[in-house]
This record gives C-alpha cells, sequence and structure tokens, in this order.
C-alpha cells in the first residue's frame, strides 16, 4: 500500500484529497441543511402556535429569528413581525414534517396566483409581505436576468412618453369602436385585465405609498394607506356621483400602453365622470378618441392648447349629458392653452384644471401668482352664485410641507415657492373652497405625483398637486375623497371623489 501510494502521481494526490475534502463539506453542508430546516421549522411551529410571543419581542430579537430563517431583517418593527407571521401562514411558506422546502419561486408563484384568482383588495397585507421577502431574495440572485415587476408600468411610460410623437392609430384606441367586433374587443378586454392585473399585482406587493417618506416628519403623521384609511362603500341605493381626476401626461401615450391602465381604472372605479389634464393632444386627434371612449362614457369634452402645440390640454368624459359646456375662463390670456373645462348638472359646476407649472428658474411665477390664480379663483366665485363648484385637476402647488417630500430643499421649486403656497391659500382656500383629502386625512402623508427623473415612485419620494376643492356649502356632502396611488401608466397618479348627492 505504501509502495502503491508512493506510485501516484502527485496531481493525481490532490486531486483524491480534493474529492475527499469536497465530499466531507457536502456532507458537513447536507448536516447543516438538515439542522437549519428542522431548526427553521420548530421555529415556524413555535412562531405559529404562539404569534403572541412575536408581537411582545424586540426589535433585535425579532432581526435574530428574522435572521435565521433566512428572511430580510430590515424595515420596522411592525415589518418584522408581518414577515414572521407569514411564515406561519398555512401552505405557503410553512416546512411540514417530512416535505421538501419550496423554492423561492414556486412561493412566489402560489401567492401570485392568489392575489390573481382573489383579486388585490382580498390579498392580505401578510401575503404582501412575503411576497416582498421572495422578491427581495430572487432580485439578489437573479438581479441581472429578471426585472422587477414594480418598475413595468412605470418604465414602459417612460419609454412611450419618449416617442410620443408618433402619429396615433384609432385601433389602438381600446373601447367599443364599430371597427371593432364584439369577440375582438372581449377577447382585447381579457389580456388587458391580465395585463393590468399583473401591474397591480406587482404595485401591491411594493406598496411605496404605505412607508413614511418625508424628511421632517411631525410625530402623529402616518402614511397613506387606501386599504385601511376609506370609508364603507355607500349603499347601492344610495344617491351619489363619483367622480376620477387624472393628469395623464400625454393621453397619446398613455393609450399606446401595453396594460392600457384607462381601461382597469374604468372597470375598477366604475365613475361617473373623468376629469382628464395633460392630454397634450392637439385638435386633429380628438375625433378618433371620442369614436372609441369605452361603453357608456358618450360626452365627452375637450380642449387644447393652440398657442403650443401637443402641450397642455384638458377633458371631461362623462356618462351623464351635462346641462352645459364651458372652455376656458373667458380670457383671451388664460384661454390659449387648453387648460379649463366646466360643465354644469343638476346639483353643481364640475371643472376639470391644469394649472400652469412656474417653470424652470420660476420664469412664471408672477403670471401664475398675480394673474392666473385670481382669474380663476373669481371664475369659481362667479359661478358658484349659480352652483356648488368642484375643481378637480392638478393645481401645481403642495400646499403645506407634509404634502411634499422634502420642503426645506425645494423652497424656491416651482410648485412650493412660499408665493404659490399663499397664492393658494388667498386664491381658493380663504375664499371658502375645501382641500377635500386633507379635511378627511389632517395628518397624513400623501402623494399624487412622483418625478421619472429620480425615480420617486419606487421610494415614494413625491408632492401632493392634484386636488378635489369643494364650495363649504357641498364640503359635508363629500362621503371620500382619495388617491389610487398604484395606477401607474403617468408621473401622476388618480384621485377620486365620492358626493352624496
Amino acid at each position: 500500500m505504501r509502495s502503491s501510494n508512493l506510485a501516484m502521481p502527485a496531481s493525481g494526490w490532490k486531486k483524491d484529497k480534493k474529492m475527499k475534502i469536497s465530499a466531507d463539506c457536502s456532507e458537513q453542508s447536507e448536516k447543516s441543511i438538515i439542522k437549519e430546516h428542522t431548526v427553521e421549522s420548530v421555529g415556524i411551529e413555535e412562531t405559529r402556535s404562539n404569534l403572541d410571543k412575536v408581537d411582545s419581542m424586540t426589535v433585535k430579537e425579532l432581526r435574530t429569528m428574522a435572521r435565521s430563517f433566512g428572511i430580510s431583517t430590515r424595515g420596522t418593527k411592525q415589518d418584522l413581525i408581518s414577515s414572521l407571521k407569514c411564515l406561519s401562514f398555512k401552505g405557503k411558506t410553512a416546512i411540514s414534517e417530512g416535505m421538501e422546502r419550496p423554492s423561492l419561486a414556486s412561493e412566489s408563484a402560489a401567492l401570485k396566483t392568489d392575489a390573481q384568482n382573489l383579486g388585490s383588495e382580498h390579498f392580505s397585507q401578510d401575503q404582501h409581505a412575503t411576497l416582498d421577502v421572495i422578491h427581495n431574495k430572487q432580485r439578489g440572485t437573479k438581479r441581472r436576468k429578471q426585472m422587477v415587476e414594480s418598475n413595468i408600468a412605470e418604465d414602459d411610460s417612460k419609454y412611450v412618453l419618449e416617442h410620443n410623437e408618433l402619429p396615433m392609430n384609432a385601433e389602438e384606441v381600446v373601447g367599443t369602436g364599430q371597427s371593432i367586433s364584439q369577440k375582438q374587443a372581449s377577447s382585447m378586454v381579457q389580456s388587458y385585465q391580465k395585463a393590468s392585473t399583473q401591474i397591480d399585482l406587482a404595485a401591491d406587493t411594493n406598496e411605496h405609498w404605505i412607508v413614511l417618506a418625508h424628511k421632517k416628519p411631525q410625530k402623529d403623521w402616518i402614511p397613506y394607506n387606501p386599504r385601511t384609511m376609506r370609508p364603507p362603500p355607500l349603499n347601492e341605493d344610495a344617491n351619489s356621483t363619483k367622480l376620477v381626476s387624472w393628469n395623464v401626461n400625454g393621453l397619446r401615450a398613455l393609450l399606446k400602453l401595453k396594460s392600457f391602465p384607462t381601461l382597469q381604472l374604468a372597470q375598477n372605479e366604475d365613475f361617473d365622470v373623468l376629469c382628464l389634464q395633460e392630454t397634450k393632444l392637439q385638435e386633429k386627434d380628438v375625433d378618433a378618441i371620442k369614436k372609441n371612449l369605452i361603453d357608456g362614457y358618450d360626452n365627452s369634452f375637450w380642449t387644447c392648447s393652440v398657442s403650443k402645440l401637443g402641450y397642455s390640454g384638458t377633458a371631461i368624459i362623462s356618462r351623464k349629458k351635462p346641462i352645459s359646456v364651458n372652455y376656458g375662463l373667458g380670457i383671451l390670456d388664460h384661454d390659449t392653452e387648453g387648460r379649463i373645462v366646466t360643465v354644469e348638472f343638476d346639483t353643481f359646476y364640475l371643472i376639470s384644471g391644469y394649472v400652469p407649472n412656474s417653470g424652470d428658474g420660476l420664469k412664471r411665477l408672477a403670471y401664475r401668482v398675480e394673474q392666473w390664480d385670481p382669474s380663476l379663483s373669481n371664475y369659481m366665485k362667479e359661478l358658484e352664485k349659480a352652483k356648488p363648484v368642484i375643481l378637480a385637476g392638478d393645481l401645481n402647488c403642495a400646499h403645506e410641507e407634509i404634502d411634499i417630500y422634502d420642503p426645506v430643499g425645494n423652497r424656491r421649486s416651482a410648485g412650493f415657492t412660499n408665493e404659490e403656497r399663499e397664492s393658494f391659500q388667498k386664491n381658493f382656500l380663504s375664499r371658502g373652497f375645501v382641500d377635500t383629502f386633507r379635511r378627511q386625512h389632517p395628518g397624513v402623508v400623501a402623494y399624487t405625483y412622483w418625478g421619472y427623473r429620480h425615480g420617486g415612485r419606487k421610494t415614494n419620494k413625491g408632492w401632493r398637486l392634484d386636488y378635489f376643492l369643494v364650495s363649504e356649502i357641498i364640503a359635508d356632502k363629500v362621503h371620500d375623497s382619495y388617491i389610487l396611488p398604484h395606477v401607474g401608466g403617468s408621473d401622476h397618479c388618480p384621485i377620486g371623489l365620492i358626493l352624496k348627492l
């Protein structure tokens, strides 16, 4: 044996030694894995049997337990508790005796399937937390191969917005036009529903808006969570109307998105009236869109910029035919950019408004606060002599520090200058118009705009620029003033108002 070993080449001996070490390591690794899974199973069973124990743990203890389970240790105490409780969720992450640990991909797929089958509104926050943990692990190992699902809608919109000068084909506008057969329309709706469900799922698993993102938060401020902060729906027989407003940042680009969020928005929200801002349409585009509106919304009113083509623009799309329609403020200096559409209903006037941005270098600041704001305010007060007024739209002002992520760093930024905020107070709030969202949610941090440039939507570094202002006389009839931060397709998200009539 000795001579045989001596005769073995050095390379062969080294190879044999490596194989032996590898086998030992493999055996040791297998034992470690078995031990780890055993400990994890026991820990999960303990967690499942006594969830109160998790609630009473310190952050340090929670992080230690989370680390032992191989899940993220980042986040607040509540985040850690939610993640640990998710481990005990039946059929998802629990490792039963004699069963193999499910892969990250299978866990993610299972949770996605549940979300799509149940609908995002029935998908629990614990399950969302679990899916977020799984996605975090997947991103760590497959960063170069996979894209984060929560960025799909935003990335698509960026791409399309850069190409929004392409001519629009009327057939690309999904609706119920005569040129599309019922079978084709049904198929298209189903495919768009599927795509939108995927985007909704991606947004739901990365709910950036429920994180308190603010550079100077007050102790009593809390983040906006539409899942828990909206009142119960009104009874079906209640006399009410639902209004939705959205700065779409280019309607042609939005209509070309694969997910077509406008269609999904109409199906999910079932609104009576939709107000749009920054449509960026030219007059030649309007007829093609009007012919292909979603079935049931047969009344639409559009105004376009004539001083600068493909700029600004507002619209109102309604189920109910209004009594009258008016375009602009009746002042030539203000009415060439298509910023105001007003419709009259039985009990109120509704304005879709897009207030001018003060611009780079605040070049239009003086025009904005000295001319535009007072003119719009006077117009609203004149209408109010006959009926209450509702102003919906992008008012290009974050009124208070709670309405912007970085108030100190934006003191001289358009939309948050002292001049604009004082003008907002003087011309609207002090004249009897109520900020419906802020009245309903006085200490809630919520945004409606996130700039593309710095990826603010992913980190919830935003601004609240979109409002429903109503006459004081009908403020008590507001059942719900809400924000839909999960809806992508624009750098703004839609906002909603439910008014009892």
